[in-house]
C-alpha cells in the first residue's frame, strides 16, 4: 500500500491486490472516504467511485474488521462465557409470551440480559418481559448454555 498527501484534501491510499486490481481509498479531511475501483484494462482509469460519509465509513470498517469471528458472538472471556446475539421468529413458540415462561437460566444456566427490538435497547429485561419476534436477545452463558438457549428460543 502506499500513502499520498493531497494537500487541502486529506490523504490517499493505494492498494494492489494479488488479482493485480487497483484501489484507492482517499481520506478527506471532513472524514468521508472515497472508494476508486480501477479498470482492469486500465489501471489508472476510475472505473468506480464510491463517496462514503464517516458514519457510513465506520460500518464499513467493521463490515471488513469485525472484531468477533461469527455475526452473532458478541465477546468471549477467559472465564469460558460468550455472549451473543439470538434473533426471535415471528414463528416462535415465545412469540408474545413472556421472558419468564422460557425458563431459560433454571434450564440452560444462561441469561437474556438485554433484549433489542426496532430502535431500542431493553436492559435487564424482567420475567414477565413480553417477547415479540424481531426481538434480538442477548443472551450470556457458557457455550453449550448459549446454544440451548438458540435452540429453546428457535422452537416453533
Amino acid at each position: 500500500m502506499s500513502t499520498t498527501p493531497l494537500p487541502g484534501i486529506g490523504v490517499q491510499y493505494d492498494l494492489t491486490t494479488r488479482e493485480q486490481r487497483h484501489l484507492s481509498v482517499i481520506a478527506h479531511r471532513d472524514g468521508a472516504r472515497t472508494v476508486n475501483v480501477y479498470r482492469t484494462d486500465d489501471p489508472d482509469a476510475c472505473a468506480q467511485s464510491l463517496r462514503l460519509t464517516e458514519p457510513e465509513t465506520a460500518s464499513l470498517i467493521d463490515a471488513l474488521a469485525p472484531s468477533h469471528h461469527s455475526p452473532n458472538l458478541l465477546s468471549t472471556t477467559d472465564l469460558g462465557l460468550v455472549a451473543e446475539r439470538i434473533e426471535l421468529s415471528s414463528v416462535s413458540h415465545w412469540n408474545g409470551r413472556v421472558l419468564g415462561d422460557t425458563r431459560m437460566r433454571t434450564d440452560t444456566g444462561a441469561s437474556i440480559v438485554a433484549v433489542l427490538r426496532r430502535a431500542q435497547a431493553i436492559p435487564s429485561p424482567a420475567p414477565d418481559f413480553r417477547l415479540a419476534g424481531g426481538d434480538i436477545l442477548i443472551v450470556i452463558g457458557t457455550r453449550e448454555g448459549v446454544e440451548t438457549a438458540a435452540t429453546i428460543l428457535g422452537r416453533e
